[in-house]
């Protein structure tokens, strides 16, 4: 065959190929069919390339080194231990004889109240006692996830809006906007303040909601942040708190990375600052929605645990008729209710957890400062929200996409762009530190210097020839910082 009518008849193809593509999205949902998932944002766009050839030491050398995974994976031996010596919680036992029955059967979907006693209790362990939460007011999800979406259904309509602090966890656009079709309207922070949370930027997200006729329903905050790995001032929790007065609207305070706490200042959730105002008795106390894991503080994102506090009796209600579409299983529940249980254990493991995520900031800032790198000053989470602006050619978004494309590409280290995370400013970056042994940590640093002295030949540095694919520089052509916000 000639290659003339190869092309013809490859091309042809490709025209039957894409109409067939049409008709069959023809017969599919508007939520199948269209893309609005959030997948082609670089933060996923990054994941991907990792996927394909990802970093082992002694396997693929010259492979991605996952710095886009916020996991905490530096007490596994503290859980691992406790497993050893507590056989029965991972055998399904109970004082020696199995209860595999009992928890293969069909599970009521409020949860094992065991359970949700021990979680309650450590989570007022985790803020000094300080606070107290009631069980009844605690709906299990499978992972925060699951529960954002779940607050998301519960306090909003179609087309009404959350108010947002820039720059945020990525996965937000997916997990609050997707299936719900809830809005995200940004409360713009910048690197002026330490990216704190203002009174004139709460209220600017505001109006510019009425502008777009956006019924604002509440404001939703990560604290610690995510990105950023700090906490919440009290300042800023009394800003959110006079706002959400003012405006009679909800408040979610996301506290997934409430136990990474590792230096002052420290946290304080949004009921404590609630409850310090005495305002127990008004509207506000059922407008205020906890969400929390235990993803990240005791590094079992595999687990799928997740759940919902809320003073408000008809949300959890709501959520919790919700949650039979995504609940924790039963031998998770009671496995981590033995574990919970002890008390000695999650004091240790705090406390130890504390002092080794502390350690491995400390040794990711010096290899940062090494390489003429700052970073956001932090007192928390699983990563550094890293100044790279020096390092652009230009201050622009399209800028950023270059060095952001180079550092993967070229040097093997998936990292997230400040833009995917809807940040103002272009050239800050999240790195994650807790994902990894310290020897790779000590391999992504040697890259990281690399690529800030060009001079430096280093074997972990990889040619952008050898494994560059052309799909993705497809995919990668076509992003666009206005569609990652």
């Amino acid at each position: 065959m000639e290659y003339g009518q190869w092309f013809s008849i490859s091309k042809s193809t490709k025209l039957v190929a894409k109409e067939f593509t049409r008709a069959s999205l023809k017969m599919l949902s508007k939520k199948a069919s269209c893309d609005s998932h959030g997948q082609d944002s670089s933060y996923f766009l990054g994941w991907q390339e990792y996927e394909k050839n990802p970093y082992d030491p002694v396997q693929n050398p010259n492979g991605i080194i996952q710095m886009g995974l916020a996991e905490n994976q530096l007490s596994f031996d503290l859980v691992e231990s406790w497993l050893a010596s507590n056989p029965d919680a991972l055998e399904l036992k109970r004082n020696g004889g199995s209860v595999f029955r009992e928890l293969a059967l069909f599970q009521d979907y409020h949860g094992f109240p065991a359970f949700k006693n021990e979680l309650v209790e450590f989570m007022a362990e985790m803020r000094g006692n300080r606070v107290k939460f009631d069980p009844n007011k605690l709906v299990l999800t499978a992972g925060s996830t699951s529960a954002n979406e779940t607050l998301m259904f519960c306090l909003a309509e179609p087309g009404e809006a959350f108010l947002l602090p820039t720059p945020y966890y990525p996965g937000f656009d997916r997990d609050l906007k997707w299936r719900t079709g809830v809005e995200i309207v940004p409360i713009q922070c910048t690197s002026e303040n330490g990216f704190q949370i203002t009174a004139p930027a709460l209220e600017e997200a505001y109006q510019r909601a009425q502008e777009f006729n956006l019924k604002v329903k509440g404001v939703l905050v990560t604290n610690p942040s995510n990105p950023l790995g700090t906490t919440m001032t009290t300042l800023e929790l009394n800003h959110l708190i006079d706002f959400a007065l003012a405006k009679e609207i909800h408040i979610i305070s996301d506290e997934i990375y409430s136990g990474t706490v590792f230096n002052s200042p420290s946290f304080v959730s949004i009921v404590e600052a609630v409850t310090e105002r005495n305002l127990e008795d008004t509207e506000l106390w059922n407008r205020v929605h906890i969400v929390y894991s235990l993803s990240k503080d005791l590094g079992l994102p595999g687990f799928r645990v997740g759940m919902i506090y809320s003073n408000n009796q008809t949300v959890v209600s709501a959520a919790t008729k919700m949650s039979s579409f995504g609940l924790v299983s039963s031998q998770t529940q009671y496995m981590l209710s033995h574990m919970l249980k002890d008390k000695k254990f999650t004091a240790n493991y705090l406390k130890e957890n504390q002092k080794r995520l502390r350690k491995r900031r400390q040794m990711f800032v010096c290899g940062l400062k090494g390489a003429g790198i700052r970073c956001l000053k932090s007192n928390a989470g699983l990563f550094c929200w890293v100044d790279m602006r020096h390092l652009l050619k230009s201050n622009t978004f399209e800028a950023e996409k270059e060095l952001w494309m180079k550092v993967v590409c070229e040097f093997g280290l998936n990292i997230s762009p400040g833009s995917s995370c809807h940040c103002s400013e272009p050239g800050w970056f999240r790195m994650c530190y807790a994902n990894m042994s310290e020897d790779t940590l000590e391999v992504a640093m040697q890259r990281i210097k690399a690529l800030v002295e060009p001079t430096m030949v280093h074997q972990s540095v990889v040619s952008k020839s050898t494994w560059l694919q052309t799909k993705w520089v497809f995919q990668l052509a076509s992003y666009d910082r206005e569609s990652d916000r």
